[in-house]
């Protein structure tokens, strides 16, 4: 196989995984230099139907997350099948996988069969609940989001809960398993030993609600959904102007003075109900209308070159190509295209060693001649 570059190149990985979280991982390793063989049951990936929206008749959910790789469609109930895949475990450097908790072992793919045959496998694995008693639940991100407590944080205090906008526990996830598996490699570096590494939705969750979280473990307190407004910081959420919302965010009192220098009202920073941060958050609703007073007298693009420049944290709320565009404003040239695919830039940048995009999406079974041709080869 050719050579890629990038901090990860050498690294063989077989992924196993499917829907979000894995491919998610994968992709990112996969950008960094990691030669990704993408195995695939015959009917492929799920979330190769998962449409609309498409581009040329292909999910764009599944081109979000699958640049980088080779696929070669494998169906492990089929013994000549199962043994590539064991071949392509036996050479890897890291093998992802998202099955039920143990669900590769009758085919001779768990860990400990993996590891009897490769020692040095990183082995990362990626449940909803754990191996433990929760390993029989499945693991979608939605039901994450509603049994960790997000979606009681989530939404209008008079409304119903809401779920994020995005698999939002699938992502971090996926970046755990990254961190995971990066960390595993530098022991094995250090050692030559692999190890399993696990990696659950509910565990990403709760670590990731951060200030919530240790509202509860370390406080005792359950906090609840308050809309946009944040419980400790105020302004700290949207404030309508002449034209649209713009988030306010002066998380600090020295912000707030920047805030209230621009906005022409000096005085109200050095009131006593206001002046520090725990004065805002008590008396907020004291405060809110004095803000928005002085906010209706310009759009929120206005505001925000003005606040931004005296350094008050603030923006618009765009939709998604409001995003895009402000990403360009910034010169963070948010669109890669790779083999015709217009794809989203790799988050990480390198002084020495860029990213790189070698292959777009592939096709199901794309590359699975030369695949199972190359562990012949290697395997003899």
């Amino acid at each position: 196989m050719s050579p890629n570059s990038g901090p990860l190149s050498g690294v063989l990985i077989a992924d196993f995984s499917r829907i979000l979280a894995g491919p998610y991982a994968t992709m990112l390793l996969a950008d960094l230099g990691a030669d990704v063989v993408k195995v695939e049951g015959p009917a492929g990936d799920d979330t190769r139907s998962w449409m609309p929206p498409v581009r040329d008749g292909v999910s764009t959910y599944y081109l979000g997350i699958n640049r980088g790789k080779r696929s070669i469609a494998l169906d492990l109930r089929d013994e000549a099948d199962a043994r590539v895949a064991r071949e392509l475990a036996r050479r890897a450097d890291v093998l992802i996988e998202n099955f039920k908790p143990g669900g590769l072992g009758k085919y001779g793919l768990d860990f400990e069969a993996v590891r009897e045959g490769n020692p040095g496998i990183v082995y990362a694995s990626i449940s909803g609940f754990g191996s433990g008693a929760g390993r029989d639940v499945p693991g979608y991100d939605l039901m994450v989001q509603a049994i960790s407590g997000l979606m009681s944080l989530t939404g209008d205090p008079d409304g119903p809960p809401y779920r994020a906008g995005i698999s939002v526990f699938d992502v971090m996830a996926g970046n755990h398993a990254v961190i995971g598996i990066l960390a595993a490699l530098r022991h094995r570096e250090a050692t030559g030993q692999g190890q399993h590494v696990e990696v659950n939705l509910l565990s990403s969750a709760l670590t990731g609600l951060v200030n919530h979280s240790s509202a509860y473990a370390a406080g005792g307190t359950v906090p609840y959904r308050m809309g946009n407004a944040h419980p400790s910081v105020f302004p700290y959420e949207p404030l309508p102007t002449a034209d649209n919302d713009l988030i306010v965010a002066a998380g600090n009192d020295a912000q707030f003075v920047k805030l209230c220098q621009v906005l022409g009202i000096p005085e109200i920073a050095e009131d006593e109900r206001f002046a520090r941060n725990a004065d805002r958050t008590a008396n907020r609703e004291e405060l809110r209308p004095i803000l928005v007073d002085r906010l209706k007298h310009r759009g929120a693009v206005e505001w925000f070159d003005l606040l931004v420049a005296a350094g008050v944290p603030c923006g618009p709320i765009n939709t998604i190509d409001g995003g895009f565009a402000m990403a360009e404003r910034f010169e963070l040239d948010p669109v890669v295209t790779v083999g015709g695919i217009p794809t989203t830039r790799h988050p990480i940048r390198f002084s020495r060693t860029p990213v790189s995009y070698r292959l777009p999406p592939p096709e199901l079974d794309e590359h699975g001649a030369e695949i199972r041709k190359w562990l012949e080869e290697e395997g003899a």
